[in-house]
């Protein structure tokens, strides 16, 4: 069975090195466990403190291999996406941009196996744009993360942002939204991250994708691929209210549903009944197969997926061809030779 796992982790220790040498804050620390601990807030408890396995990708590709299956696997930014929105512009510009670049070495070091998502910072407009069609139309990675919110606060629905969504839509790449930790943290505080962890990240992700929906972003790009992480969040459950909870300072040509069953999402739920009813919800052909590893045990995801009964074409759909439309994989291996003869060429 080939399966594309479209929720996976890999952190390159080139930017972390980086944060290490970083002086304030947000900034980094080596730990004992072979990782790293990272501060995003000065006086603020470390946002995450991880171990090596999230940078170990010969290891990480092996446990996929234990599946019994060929699992290739979309990597995406996960909590330390907001960092690139957290710094100065030129600031982020840069750690974008090794990011980035280190995704691509992955792609042609894997071809094929390995594909990256891109890091963007959302301070400016103009900057999100360039270091956007650098990471597509240079080095060829499949899509691009968005955090919940830019810093403390700032919304990815803003105004300024409004071209960015331009570009993003017309290059035809996905945007990925996964729960970056910066919202909702001090009312969900306590019980040793357990309150923040089982609901706070549903919640970031709902609100993101919420507000390109009454933002009217989505009215207004209608070719813009939005692609949710954790079976969408709450929104599938709660999109009936918020269909009747239109109000005046709402104006969008259909209800919130419809806008909600135009994105993608994934199989990233604990249960199988959160799993299927995302499947039944968005319908098949808006399903991704993905287990978040490392934070999630793939066996888990997989046996739990199993369980669902689904058709051999609906599994055929979720498991790969879904993945492969939504982040154009086969265009991609072209887009792989050209970032090679580019990148050979000394253009960086």
């Amino acid at each position: 069975m080939h399966v594309v796992d479209s929720h996976f982790h890999w952190w390159p220790r080139a930017l972390y090195e980086r944060l290490c040498a970083r002086k304030g804050y947000p900034r980094a620390a080596r730990n004992e466990r072979g990782g790293y601990t990272y501060w995003r807030i000065e006086g603020k408890d470390p946002a995450f403190d991880v171990t090596n396995v999230w940078f170990e990708l010969d290891e990480m590709l092996a446990r996929m291999d234990k599946l019994g299956h060929r699992v290739d696997v979309i990597s995406s930014i996960g909590p330390i996406c907001p960092h690139f929105s957290d710094l100065p512009t030129s600031e982020g510009r840069d750690d974008a941009m090794l990011w980035n670049e280190q995704m691509a070495a992955m792609q042609r070091q894997y071809p094929g196996r390995f594909r990256g998502a891109a890091a963007v910072p959302l301070v400016a407009a103009e900057t999100a744009i360039e270091v956007l069609d650098h990471a597509v139309e240079t080095l060829g990675l499949v899509g691009v993360c968005i955090p919940g919110s830019i810093g403390n606060g700032g919304r990815i629905d803003a105004e300024h942002l409004e071209p960015f969504y331009d570009r993003v839509e017309a290059l035809g790449v996905p945007l990925f939204l996964h729960p970056t930790d910066t919202l909702f943290a001090d009312l969900l505080d306590g019980y040793d991250g357990a309150l923040y962890l089982g609901l706070g990240r549903v919640i970031d992700v709902s609100v993101a994708a919420s507000r390109l929906i009454y933002s009217g972003l989505m009215d207004r790009h209608p070719g813009l691929k939005v692609f949710m992480s954790h079976t969408g969040g709450a929104l599938p459950y709660q999109s009936g209210r918020m269909d009747k909870s239109f109000s005046k300072g709402v104006k969008l040509a259909h209800p919130t549903s419809t806008y909600i069953k135009r994105m993608y999402t994934d199989t990233v739920s604990a249960h199988a009944p959160g799993m299927k009813f995302a499947v039944e919800y968005y319908g098949a052909d808006h399903v991704l197969y993905g287990d978040d590893y490392p934070c999630w045990d793939p066996d888990t995801a997989m046996e739990l997926f199993a369980s669902l009964g689904l058709t051999a074409g609906d599994q055929e759909k979720i498991f790969r061809t879904n993945a492969e439309r939504l982040f154009g994989l086969s265009r991609n291996s072209e887009a792989d030779a050209a970032a090679d003869a580019v990148l050979a060429a000394g253009v960086s």
